[in-house]
């Protein structure tokens, strides 16, 4: 079999205008070494994971906050209460993925009743209308102001801590006396309405993302252990009550 490739500047000059099949991957191997010998990327490759150590490591300043959101979210599930999340973009699927970790924490061992958690912006119908009738900053408080009670957990992620929906959603939340907390990057205005805040030292999005990711891993890691005195990682199947089939 013999494959023709387009002429391209340095991929004729080895020959490989005209190939067998076996030998493209000859072709490929030469072509990513050209490429690979113009731009070396790993001093820029080192330097992004030494800044994420580098943040990570300084959330160990945060250690009683997380702790105290942790508990937040065992108060939360022992009052049958909620826990709502919201953010935008990156921090939108942060959200869904921290939701997801926390349908884990079980009340008490022996249970399959876990802590119910909530995503505003799972509902595309709802965020588009609200967003297209009222404007995108309304999108998720109105959806607060309709489904949270004072006995639930609003948590807002916002990387700029500015994103102007999130906010609202926190100031609605507060209205209906719900605690809040919120998760952000260094510095913002939604760091100044939430009961509890923790703001990630640094400027950069990936590395701020990031932490949040690993608050909130640690959070449900904490509050399954002060519920149950254990973690796990995974979901576990449900033991079926003898005499049902």
């Amino acid at each position: 079999m013999v494959s023709r490739l387009p002429n391209r500047p340095g991929v004729g000059q080895v020959g490989c205008d005209l190939v067998v099949a076996s030998d493209v991957r000859a072709c490929v191997k030469y072509t990513v070494e050209e490429r690979g010998s113009r731009m070396d990327l790993q001093p820029a490759l080192t330097a992004a994971i030494e800044e994420h150590l580098t943040v990570i490591q300084q959330l160990t300043a945060a250690s009683s906050l997380i702790v105290q959101i942790a508990s937040e979210l065992v108060t939360t599930l022992r009052r049958q209460g909620k826990v709502v999340l919201c953010g935008n973009g990156g921090s939108a699927s942060d959200a869904q993925h921290i939701a997801a970790e926390m349908q884990g924490i079980r009340v008490h061992p022996g249970t399959p009743q876990g802590l119910l958690a909530l995503v505003l912006t799972e509902n595309t119908a709802l965020l588009t209308a609200i967003s297209n009738d009222v404007g995108y900053p309304s999108a998720f408080r109105r959806q607060v102001e309709a489904i949270v009670r004072k006995d639930d957990l609003v948590i807002g992620l916002s990387t700029s801590g500015r994103s102007p929906n999130v906010i609202e959603a926190i100031r609605a939340a507060r209205e209906i006396d719900a605690r809040t907390v919120a998760l952000l990057g260094e510095q913002g205005e939604l760091a100044n309405v939430a009961d509890i805040a923790i703001c990630i030292p640094s400027t950069s999005v990936p590395r701020i993302q990031e932490a949040h990711m690993l608050i909130g891993h640690l959070i449900c890691e904490m509050a399954q252990r002060m519920t149950t005195g254990e973690y796990q990682t995974r979901f576990v199947p449900s033991e079926v009550p003898s005499g049902v089939a």
